[in-house]
């Protein structure tokens, strides 16, 4: 597959020397491995952006498509496709015939961190990015997966985190940009597996997604 660069992505990007550093060591012990920045998934122009924290291990960082190939993809996919942002809910494989309807899903730090945990200033690093991709896709909602995603969001609006805490179904107006804000936990196999975080309290944040999309047409 051959990679293009677009907005708020660069598949060449080596900005963070450790997570370079950690890509090429996958690479050598996983050579079918994707193991490159992840590109974003649907079309630019969405109503709808995802974001989430970094590509997994075995999943999106295998693959080379978000939250593809492993757990917390089962109930992203699941989700959207229920309320009318996929057409299946199907998240095994790239060539699964999977699109999006007026979404897109990108992520907060687009290279695979050591365990799963990217530091702040990679964080920072990859922002740009993230900004890029909002200005150029200009959505109407976006889901931020975890706390982390909630803070890049903001970041990338240069709006101070204080006045807009993270918490599960919040939901934060951003008038100056058009768009409105929505939190959920992450969908990671941890949170799923402990109830952190429930099936239908995730089908709720995006109930409440596409009521909101529906409102504002």
């Amino acid at each position: 597959m051959k990679l293009i660069a677009q907005p708020g992505y660069n598949p060449n990007c080596r900005d963070c020397p450790r997570l370079a550093r950690f890509l090429e060591s996958v690479r050598r012990e996983h050579p079918e491995y994707h193991a490159r920045p992840v590109p974003p998934f649907g079309l630019l122009r969405s109503k709808l952006l995802v974001v989430g924290l970094a590509p997994g291990m075995h999943g999106a960082n295998r693959t080379g498509r978000p939250f593809t190939g492993d757990t917390a993809g089962v109930l992203l996919y699941r989700s959207l496709h229920k309320f009318g942002f996929a057409n299946h809910g199907g998240s095994d494989r790239t060539d699964d015939g999977l699109k999006l309807i007026g979404c897109r899903i990108t992520n907060a730090v687009k290279c695979l961190p050591p365990q799963n945990k990217p530091q702040t200033d990679e964080v920072r690093r990859c922002n740009r990015y993230l900004a890029e991709e909002i200005a150029a896709s200009r959505p109407r909602a976006i889901l931020a997966l975890g706390a982390i995603a909630h803070r890049a969001v903001l970041m990338a609006f240069s709006l101070a985190p204080a006045r807009h805490g993270f918490a599960h179904g919040a939901v934060h107006e951003l008038p100056s940009f058009g768009a409105r804000l929505f939190d959920s936990y992450h969908c990671s196999r941890y949170n799923t597996n402990t109830k952190r975080l429930t099936t239908s309290q995730f089908e709720a944040v995006i109930r409440d997604i596409a009521n909101f999309l529906r409102s504002a047409r």
